[in-house]
């Protein structure tokens, strides 16, 4: 469609139409990647414009005027998310930041709680009936425009044209200036390679073929996506598009056919990354571009079963309170879609919420994992809300864990050199008992490889990983569940204490080299209890004692052959040669474990009515 024979009234040069802006106007410039570059370039440098407050989510352009002190006493910039580029002007006081929800900003333009006098946004050019496309810029921009007085769009044919709420009809435009230029690009920038590489790893473990993600803001998130290249069936309902993506789209990955609300389809708000990533929304019908309204909706995000959510933080104390919008009194970034997306993924069937945050900041020299937050810092997401946290040295699941468990998972997962100093802490604060040993400092990341699963005959599955302190709870819990006989059996009198102290013994700076203890967990409703335990513990230079413990109902189902070969594997590894073991001679079902194991099994009865076994591995 030709602009200048359908209406030519309306176009404007970048220059006429910033001076229908009328001094102490209250302007919206639309987000991030999609701000129409000519049309905020204009508006600053027409001198006549005074006291104009903006407001925008994601600025870019208004970097490049943030110092200049003539600027500062013209405009007022009021910000809803600190981009990078406007950080350091934020800790300067130059712009003024609103903490709010983005579920709830369309809604405060609509009830005019912010009034807009002004929009100015950029659009692709209409097609033959007059539409145009928000393109990569729908999130808050669209109710921006619907609830100004006054809409100047800047008609720019590099914007990509997006499927969804993304129409808008010249008739709803009152001045349009056509001005062609790139889009602005969002490149991520590399940081420690070593630990996305392994925070990748974890998330990884969490995410199950057929899972719809959603993609917080911030390198991170986006940096850990490549490592979801073997998943299946992936679906996208995200407030943002970037290229950290576009591998699993490429690999087919991310199809979205699992997903049960809009199926087939990518939702999301905007866009932002590279031309590439552009050109690849550019007129796709995979992605749905909707309102942040609707994107960041809690109850929509959780008509999407088995939704995860996968965002950043900048600290989080021991409790399990999560930092995101500013470093002490310095704002930083913003609330965002982190609370609406956690609280969706809480309410969706199976879903969950993953946070990930390095161990440390300023190279290694402070930990992100707090006794509590900095003075200053805001609590963006409660300790109520929060699931699970990863860091490159694990996975601390806090749903509806005690505070002393919490401080148990979140040590475990610290920098091993801060790990001593968050228990010592905690002590002080009584979140902990004051015998409490701290985790090992020893990085146990090799441990992921010890992970193994077994489907038993009731179609059940079994998973099998090391123990570590933060079980110490289910782990009594399975003590004290064992009828007498199997109590007997295993520790050669009938116990009924299983303490604090004993337990802690299995884990207390254990070298997990020579002494090796698995559980097997199932499944329980909204958790996970242990029902197996077996583990191994060196005796000698190359012998290692072995011993398992399985709930009675699940008796003959092959779990204690499964953890004996298992601990063999683990055994070999660390340059064992073979097993021993003292059983009670009633204990007919352990023996005949063993014997089916190892056929050549030495079998020594002592007076006392226990058989020593060893066991040579082949």
């Amino acid at each position: 469609m030709n602009l200048r024979d359908v209406c030519p009234e309306k176009l404007l040069t970048p220059e006429e139409s910033v001076k229908k802006i009328k001094n102490g106007s209250r302007v919206f410039i639309g987000t991030g990647c999609g701000e129409p570059q000519q049309l905020i370039k204009a508006m600053v440098e027409n001198q006549s414009a005074q006291d104009i407050i903006v407001y925008q989510m994601l600025s870019s352009s208004l970097s490049k005027y943030i110092h200049d002190e003539r600027f500062l006493s013209r405009f007022s910039i009021k910000l809803f998310f600190i981009s990078v580029l406007m950080r350091q002007s934020a800790f300067e006081g130059k712009i003024d930041y609103i903490p709010v929800y983005l579920s709830q900003i369309p809604k405060i333009f609509e009830h005019r709680e912010i009034g807009l006098d002004v929009a100015l946004i950029q659009v692709c050019p209409p097609d033959k009936h007059g539409y145009c496309s928000l393109g990569i810029s729908v999130d808050i921009t669209l109710s921006g425009m619907k609830n100004a007085d006054l809409v100047i769009a800047q008609v720019n044919p590099q914007m990509p044209r997006t499927w969804g709420d993304s129409v808008v009809h010249i008739d709803e435009i009152d001045f349009l200036v056509e001005y062609d230029e790139p889009i602005l690009e969002s490149l991520a920038t590399q940081k420690n390679q070593k630990v996305i590489e392994r925070i990748g790893h974890y998330v990884n473990m969490l995410v199950d073929d057929g899972a719809t993600l959603q993609i917080g803001f911030g390198h991170l998130p986006d940096a850990v996506m490549p490592y979801l290249a073997d998943k299946k069936d992936l679906g996208i309902h995200t407030q943002v598009i970037t290229d950290g993506l576009l591998p699993l789209f490429h690999k087919k990955v991310i199809t979205n056919r699992k997903k049960n609300y809009l199926p087939d389809r990518v939702v999301a708000s905007l866009c932002m990354g590279s031309k590439v990533l552009y050109d690849y929304v550019d007129n796709n019908p995979m992605f749905y571009f909707k309102s942040s309204e609707f994107v960041n909706d809690p109850n929509v995000i959780a008509k999407n079963d088995r939704l995860i959510s996968i965002s950043s933080a900048l600290e989080v104390d021991l409790t399990g309170q999560v930092c995101t919008d500013s470093k002490g009194y310095l704002f930083y970034s913003g609330i965002g879609d982190q609370v609406d997306f956690i609280r969706g993924s809480a309410m969706s069937e199976g879903g969950f919420s993953i946070i990930i945050i390095p161990s440390t900041a300023q190279n290694d020299t402070v930990s992100r994992i707090v006794p509590h937050l900095s003075e200053g810092a805001g609590v963006a997401t409660t300790r109520g809300d929060i699931d699970i946290i990863v860091t490159e040295y694990g996975i601390a699941e806090m749903r509806r864990k005690s505070i002393y468990q919490r401080v148990m998972e979140l040590a475990q997962i610290a920098h091993p050199k801060f790990r001593k100093e968050l228990i010592e802490e905690a002590k002080k604060r009584h979140y902990i008992f004051p015998d409490q040993v701290p985790p090992t400092s020893q990085d146990l990341m090799f441990l992921d490889s010890y992970h193994y699963s077994l489907k038993l005959d009731n179609g059940k599955d079994i998973n099998f990983r090391p123990l570590l302190p933060s079980d110490e709870f289910e782990s009594r819990h399975f003590y004290y569940s064992l009828q007498e006989d199997s109590i007997y059996y295993r520790f050669f009198n009938k116990r009924k204490v299983f303490s604090r102290e004993m337990l802690q013994q299995q884990w207390a700076e254990v070298d997990y080299r020579r002494n090796m203890t698995l559980i097997g967990v199932m499944q329980a409703g909204q958790r996970k209890q242990i029902v197996a335990i077996g583990s191994y513990a060196e005796a000698t230079e190359n012998a290692a004692e072995v011993a398992f413990l399985v709930k009675e109902n699940l008796h003959g189902m092959g779990i204690a052959s499964f953890l004996l070969k298992t601990l063999e594997k683990i055994a070999k590894e660390n340059n064992y040669t073979r097993f021993i073991a003292t059983v009670l001679a009633e204990n007919r079902k352990m023996i005949k474990v063993f014997q089916k194991r190892y056929p050549h099994a030495k079998f020594i009865r002592s007076g006392s009515g226990e058989i020593e076994v060893e066991m040579p591995f082949e």
